[in-house]
């Protein structure tokens, strides 16, 4: 098996602590003449004003992290707060589907094979045939996607109460269980032996034993969460206690050095554990993961990303976000906030995604530029890690911008990401002309990407709709209905979005008393966007990029219709500003191009390696403007008439069809050259 060069460590700079120097008005100075002096005194002279504006001070301030960590409990305030699982129920649509794919995937595969790298670490027998890929008995990152598959599995229970879903994560619980019995080792479970982090600690090469650590310790939490098995709490808080045995004597700088390896998201499941528990022994562990070279820059909010591995961070920026709720250290919220500013705004595709071949390449704007270099774009896992920070930011403000972001990527990326039927997901996303999805197979992949998407998509759900004491908030567009069981209300929304712009809610239970709907108009919609209620419409009209609030006394049977009209736009690249996406509403539009010539070797691989297939010539778009940086999207592509998200390049020399990326399974291209 070829060794996967996803887990490289990309060197990065410490950042110096920051200097200040700034023009200050003159202190006053209090002496006392000495007793002998050895020199008559100098005559005192009058103030001068000058003097004072030219003194400069320097000031020399201690870096963000220079001090030890010192985890104190102080739980932040959240603005907004998520509907659990099981209150918010998906009906008929794209969601719906993605999820059933994604657990006709999950029930296809046996616990025993699951569990053999485990019992044969713990010494227990086992017959079973081995997984393949990531997952096989050679491989140093086995037993990362057991973690994901349990994670999955308690939040497929939690969404949807399927019986079957947990009576088979309730026993593959028990079997890991008895592989760390086995093991005897002051609690330590993996399906590889201690060993490797011995070589962790003397710093030898090895694949990231902390990253495989923390998926399995998070799966079991989740079980713990989502599924209410307790035997799975008892594991992890075994696991965390090795953790914290082997931790607990290392340097802070031989400590830091180790976190040079990538280790997932271990803080963030150890501050998860503390807020579980309500133990801070766990909470202070979570701390002994903090990487001060890579969170400094980002609370100094400078950007120094260039070079660094995406999938590796992202997880840590997770936990820091973590960190601020339980603490409410504002360190922590400089580096989730800098960071998503950073990456979402500077470093982002028109999917929502980011990176080229797992790293970002350049300084920020230049990804015209990054493009280039490889056709290995987005990894799958970093577009829903993104996502998931993305939440954390959306419930501290409320801002529509985070749910805009969310909708971009679950809607283009995520949603494009898995294949029809079978549940197969891919591991990037390519940008490149001429590409194509690739995916994982059915027993020889088991990439990161491949256990990130089964939790995806077994959780659908959970950020249509938010609320606060006395507001419910409806954030995406996907038939669906919540029951928000402490105030007595029951909402349904009927919509077939994104194949129109239009959704409708009926409240079929509401208390007697006030209360208020707040619904987002996003921003890729139009100032022309209408609400009716109980069919009148409504004079007021939502600001895109906002929520539109409407308050009364909500009864059941009232209706609210909410119109988006969708449009096409441009989006060019920063650097490039003839390289240009196009988009209807928040839909990426794909232009098709025949699959044909290629082998099923280049369909199953982690991207497509375009230099291996039939060349592609993709056309140039010819735009009637003096400036194709500037051209207009209604100019250059149009609808086909009679067709469903169809659309095509006008008054080209070749025949160009385009459709959303997301049901694009031919050969495809996102960014186009327009001259």
């Amino acid at each position: 098996m070829k060794k996967v060069t996803r887990r490289e460590f990309a060197k990065s700079a410490a950042i110096a602590p920051l200097g200040l120097a700034a023009a200050s008005s003159l202190f006053g100075q209090v002496g006392v003449a000495p007793q002998s002096p050895a020199v008559p005194p100098a005559p005192k002279k009058a103030p001068n004003p000058e003097d004072a504006a030219n003194r400069v001070f320097s000031v020399t301030e201690p870096g963000p992290f220079d001090a030890p960590l010192q985890f104190v409990r102080n739980e932040m305030p959240q603005k907004l707060k998520p509907f659990s699982l099981g209150d918010v129920t998906l009906d008929s649509g794209p969601l719906q589907q993605a999820r059933d794919w994604n657990r006709g995937y999950i029930m296809r595969l046996p616990n025993d094979r699951l569990l053999h790298n485990f019992r044969v670490n713990a010494g227990l027998p086992s017959s079973a045939k081995p997984l393949g890929g990531w997952e096989g008995p050679a491989c140093e990152l086995r037993g990362h996607f057991v973690g994901h598959y349990l994670s999955a599995c308690a939040l497929l229970y939690a969404s949807t109460g399927d019986a079957a879903i947990k009576s088979r994560a309730d026993e593959l619980v028990t079997g890991l269980a008895a592989c760390q019995a086995a093991l005897n080792q002051n609690g330590y479970l993996s399906a590889f032996p201690s060993e490797f982090f011995d070589r962790l600690d003397r710093r030898e090469n090895v694949w990231a034993p902390f990253y495989t650590m923390h998926k399995i310790m998070a799966g079991l939490l989740d079980m713990k969460t989502h599924a209410a098995n307790d035997q799975a709490l008892d594991v992890v808080l075994k696991m965390a206690g090795w953790v914290d045995t082997w931790t607990a004597d290392k340097s802070e700088a031989h400590m830091q050095d180790i976190l040079n390896t990538e280790y997932g998201g271990m803080n963030d499941v150890l501050y998860n554990l503390a807020a579980v528990t309500g133990d801070d022994r766990w909470g202070r562990i979570g701390d002994r993961f903090t990487k001060k070279i890579f969170f400094t820059p980002l609370a100094l909010r400078h950007d120094a990303l260039k070079g660094q591995h995406m999938n590796t961070h992202v997880p840590q920026v997770i936990g820091a976000a973590r960190r601020l709720e339980l603490s409410s250290d504002f360190r922590f919220a400089d580096v989730s906030r800098f960071f998503f500013e950073t990456v979402s705004e500077s470093r982002t595709y028109a999917t929502g995604g980011s990176s080229n071949n797992e790293h970002w390449l350049t300084d920020p704007n230049h990804l015209a530029l990054e493009m280039q270099v490889s056709s290995h774009h987005q990894e799958c896992c970093c577009s829903y890690n993104m996502m998931k920070l993305a939440r954390h930011l959306y419930a501290w403000s409320g801002e529509s911008r985070f749910i805009d972001y969310y909708e971009r990527n679950l809607l283009n990326h995520r949603l494009g990401a898995i294949e029809p039927e079978t549940g197969h997901t891919a591991y990037f996303l390519s940008l490149a002309p001429g590409a194509w999805k690739t995916t994982c197979t059915e027993g020889e992949s088991f990439w990161c990407c491949t256990g990130t998407a089964l939790e995806e998509f077994a959780k659908l759900n959970d950020t249509i709709y938010f609320h606060d004491d006395n507001s419910l908030f409806v954030n995406l567009y996907f038939a669906s209905t919540v029951n928000w069981k402490d105030r007595g209300v029951r909402l349904r929304q009927s919509t077939n979005f994104p194949e129109s712009g239009s959704t409708e809610l009926s409240i079929e239970q509401a208390p007697a008393h006030e209360w208020s709907l707040h619904l987002r108009i996003p921003s890729w919609t139009t100032a022309a966007n209408s609400v009716a209620i109980n069919g009148r419409r409504l004079d007021a009209v939502g600001t895109p990029g906002s929520y539109l609030t409407l308050t009364r006394d909500w009864k059941a049977g009232d209706r609210i219709e909410l119109t988006m009209p969708m449009r096409l736009t441009a989006e060019p690249l920063a650097d490039d500003r003839t390289q240009q996406a196009f988009l209807y509403g928040p839909l990426v539009l794909a232009g098709q191009f025949p699959k044909i010539g290629l082998e099923d070797r280049l369909e199953h691989l982690q991207g497509p390696e375009i230099q291996e297939a039939p060349t592609l010539e993709v056309p140039v778009l010819k735009s009637s403007g003096a400036d194709p940086g500037s051209a207009d999207p209604v100019s250059l592509i149009r609808p086909i008439p009679g067709e469903s998200l169809a659309f095509r390049a006008a008054d080209q020399e070749h025949e160009i069809v385009l459709k959303p990326l997301n049901q694009s399974w031919q050969r495809f291209a996102v960014y186009w050259k327009v001259t």
